[in-house]
């Protein structure tokens, strides 16, 4: 999931409103606080909310010349329209990550590959009791199987953007998340 230089070229994609840009800010943030080089960069489709956005981030222990997602190893697709869009990149050996409940299994099925995760990250999120946290899940689930980077440093960051009970909630959505990879729910 990372190429050879420790480099993670990382896509975010669903729609507006899913806090994938923040997601892509925050986890940014963290790789900054292991002492990695970091680029984010955001993309809204026509509408904020409800069209597509996407989040590029590049995480790497050197130096990153060209501040644009090249080649993702790493593929984050919320809507069904993400993971088209992003899908022939799985051929390239790109890791990519899916919710299964908003994703039907069929459209999956069509485009079997073997880079491809599916989870019910919206799901869990609503069984936590807020869905807006299916992105913090998902994180969840992609720090555990890339190593990208540490979950102390995004909890760390979580705990930096939101306070109080949010702060909490997101914190648990992460560690959920590390569960979920895990195969433990």
């Amino acid at each position: 999931m990372k190429d050879k230089t420790n480099t993670y070229e990382i896509i975010l994609a669903g729609s507006g409103g899913q806090g994938l840009v923040s997601s892509g800010i925050m986890l940014g943030e963290a790789a900054i606080l292991e002492g990695k080089q970091v680029m984010q960069a955001t993309s809204y489709g026509i509408a904020q909310r409800g069209g597509l956005a996407s989040a590029e981030v590049m995480i790497s222990s050197a130096e990153i010349i060209f501040q644009h997602v090249q080649k993702p190893n790493l593929i984050l697709a919320l809507t069904e329209e993400s993971l088209n869009l992003y899908l022939p990149q799985a051929s390239s050996g790109a890791a990519i990550f899916y919710d299964t409940t908003l994703i039907q299994t069929t459209f999956v099925q069509k485009h079997e590959k073997n880079n491809l995760y599916g989870y019910p990250f919206t799901e869990i999120a609503n069984e936590l009791g807020h869905s807006g946290v299916a992105n913090i899940i998902a994180l969840g689930v992609m720090i555990g199987k890339s190593k990208m980077i540490k979950y102390a440093s995004m909890e760390m960051v979580l705990r930096k953007h939101f306070s109080g009970k949010t702060a909490e909630m997101n914190v648990k959505a992460l560690y959920q998340g590390r569960r979920l990879g895990e195969g433990q729910i």
